[in-house]
């Protein structure tokens, strides 16, 4: 007698017995396509202020990364750490930092295949590891300098140890326990990559409830239990410096609140219209799984595993929501990247509910092409942060400056906005030139970035300049931003030429 339709579509008996070989091998080409959709025109965007907290730190020497971490940004510290290795390797071009995120994503696609193929199927499984190569947050945390992509590899494995701990009988104890403890580890690991990553443990608890067990599911919870108190113990370092350190995030506290319907859509999927096909195939998802009875019903495990990535979504979102109007601001769009997999599978097993196999083809082709505008914003010249243009300052003053020049920063927006940037994300097109308001390099502080002092305080530095590049942020207020003008005016100075760039101003002045 053949399976009941929904069955049929979302579970295949035969593919679940694929020759390991097999599937091991279409995991490693899945993750090769993640990554190769993550890392093309990685490069095209100049770095922004985020990026440069990530770079500046890893180039620190290890007694000076330290030394940073115990004053501020210690939840970033794991990354920081990965990143310094990684730059000493491969350097900190934008293609080689930016590359170990779109390498993380790789894993992460790989993973997201495991994971949906061993709760469902082989054929969701293929559907979600693209699916997840796709999503706009994935393809910007897969092309950004920063810790998220990381982190969802890690809580992606994570998850698939916890199945296969779950749906594994082992007879040898040593194996077992060797097991549970590298879930330990692992769980401990991305909370280091990522503090929020704590939010998860509510559903990984949910998921030991509901996903059929091999053996006693009283022991599997035991095990858990034990398992994840271990790796909060582990953790317990990073976590009491997040609270010596909250101040750090209170900025998100000076944003406008985010709507849920805001969320909802540049959360995970970037546009409206991908948001709605989304939310759409997750709802179909929803109605066959758990609203269709009789022979037709989904089983069990199926609705286990929908109803485990579900909460995926949900609970670190409400969490932070909540606690951002409770507690303190914390809540940010890309504090939830590692509910991507999660968005993946859902939207997978929508997909895998509609038939033929032709329907299938054009929700992926649409997803692809709706993917696309955001996609190609995420990757033009100015696609970071709204219009970051820090590497196309430095080319301007390269294409124009000589050595024995000054150049003069724009010290009045936030650290992270500052044009000064430039010189430490692209230090050579600031070969020679002298930066006169320089006090304390950043590496040789405990904080973040540089320390610099007004203008009107070092004016002698500048005898016997002739020219100086003064680089201005248009948030700055106008008699702010003027303030570096008019001193050199009144030192002889006038302007020769002025560019302006997205956010950047260069105007060259000379005596």
């Amino acid at each position: 007698m053949s399976p009941p339709p929904l069955v049929s579509r979302l579970v295949r008996p035969e593919a679940l017995t694929l020759p390991l070989r097999r599937a091991e091998g279409l995991a490693a080409i899945l993750g090769l396509l993640g990554l190769l959709v993550s890392a093309a025109g990685s490069w095209r965007p100049s770095y922004w202020g985020d990026e440069a907290a990530s770079v500046m730190s890893a180039e620190r020497s290890l007694p000076g990364l330290f030394r940073l971490l115990d004053n501020v940004d210690a939840v970033h510290g794991a990354y920081y750490l990965l990143l310094h290795v990684w730059i000493g390797l491969f350097g900190s071009s934008e293609l080689a930092t930016r590359g170990l995120s779109a390498l993380f994503v790789g894993f992460a696609t790989a993973g997201t295949f495991v994971l949906a193929r061993t709760l469902i199927s082989h054929r969701v499984g293929v559907l979600a590891a693209i699916v997840f190569a796709l999503l706009p947050r994935v393809t910007y945390m897969g092309a950004e300098a920063r810790s998220a992509a990381v982190a969802t590899a890690v809580v992606v494995w994570l998850t698939v140890l916890l199945v296969h701990l779950l749906r594994s009988r082992y007879q040898d104890r040593a194996t077992r326990f060797a097991l549970w403890a590298a879930y330990t580890a692992l769980l401990a690991l991305g909370i280091y990559f990522f503090l929020f990553v704590l939010l998860l443990i509510p559903v990984l608890g949910l998921a030991v409830l509901l996903i059929p067990p091999e053996g006693d599911r009283w022991a599997g919870i035991r095990a858990w239990t034990l398992a994840t108190a271990s790796g909060l113990a582990l953790a317990a370092p990073v976590m009491a410096a997040s609270l010596q350190q909250r101040d750090q995030i209170a900025f998100i506290g000076r944003r406008p609140p985010i709507a849920v319907l805001t969320a909802a859509v540049h959360q995970w999927f970037g546009n409206v219209p991908l948001a709605v096909l989304a939310w759409g195939l997750i709802l179909l998802a929803v109605v066959m799984v758990f609203a269709v009875r009789g022979r037709r019903a989904a089983p069990t495990a199926t609705r286990a595993a929908l109803a485990v990535m579900l909460a995926w979504l949900i609970v670190p979102s409400a969490a932070l929501l909540i606690g951002t109007h409770l507690v303190t601001p914390m809540y940010s769009l890309r504090y939830l990247s590692v509910g991507t997999p999660a968005a993946a599978i859902a939207i997978a097993m929508g997909i895998a509910c509609l038939r033929p196999l032709w329907p299938q083809a054009a929700a992926l082709g649409l997803i692809t092409a709706l993917m696309l505008p955001t996609y190609l914003d995420q990757r033009g010249e100015f696609g970071k942060n709204y219009g970051s243009d820090l590497r196309q300052a430095s080319e301007v003053v390269r294409a124009g400056a000589q050595p024995g020049d000054a150049v003069v920063f724009d010290e009045s927006v936030r650290p992270s906005r500052k044009p000064r940037l430039a010189l430490r994300l692209y230090p050579a097109a600031f070969e020679g030139l002298r930066d006169v308001t320089l006090a304390v390099p950043f590496d040789a502080t405990n904080d973040l970035w540089d320390v610099a002092v007004p203008l009107e305080q070092v004016t002698d530095r500048l005898t016997g300049t002739n020219r100086v590049w003064v680089l201005l942020n248009q948030a700055s207020g106008e008699n702010r931003r003027g303030d570096n003008i008019r001193i050199l005016q009144q030192l002889g100075f006038t302007v020769a030429e002025s560019t302006m760039l997205n956010r950047t101003q260069i105007i060259e002045m000379t005596r």
